[in-house]
């Protein structure tokens, strides 16, 4: 068995698990597969080639079948091998700041540093360009999205 069939299998799995618990019958004539069909706005037919193990959801539906099943929407991106374990807001990435940590305002002088910008000229023109490219965003905002002029 190769690994996309392995994937589908595991996947086929998982649905047919989180269905039953859903309350979905998943039995061929038994009416889940349609019900369920209905409530992810997937095809019958689409819907009866996951629960038989020979396709995955298109990457659209993966949300709509999180809803019907009861599930978080990395559970079915991760078990599909769409998006990897580590991706996952359960294990977050190290480059992205913890919740629990005090949001601090975004400032053209953090950016600055954040990009290693030490240079005292590169980076006077890097915080006066995005200085000036707020007050073209404020006076576009302002006018009704007409064009800013600097």
């Amino acid at each position: 068995m190769d690994d996309t069939s392995t994937t589908v299998e595991r996947f086929r799995a998982l649905i047919v698990e989180l269905a039953d618990k859903a309350g979905y019958d998943l039995t061929s004539g038994a009416g889940g597969r349609k019900q369920l069909a209905a409530a992810t706005g997937m095809s019958q037919s689409a819907v009866s080639r996951m629960v038989d193990g020979i396709t995955l959801p298109h990457p659209n539906q993966f949300e709509a079948l999180a809803r019907a099943l009861h599930t978080d929407v990395w559970t079915l991106l991760i078990t599909a091998g769409v998006v990897s374990a580590t991706t996952s807001p359960k294990h977050p990435n190290q480059d992205v700041r913890s919740q629990s940590e005090p949001i601090r305002p975004l400032t053209p002088e953090l950016a600055a540093d954040a990009w290693g910008i030490h240079d005292p000229s590169i980076r006077s023109m890097l915080i006066a360009n995005i200085e000036h490219a707020r007050r073209l965003q404020d006076e576009l905002g302002n006018s009704g999205g007409a064009r800013a002029r600097g």
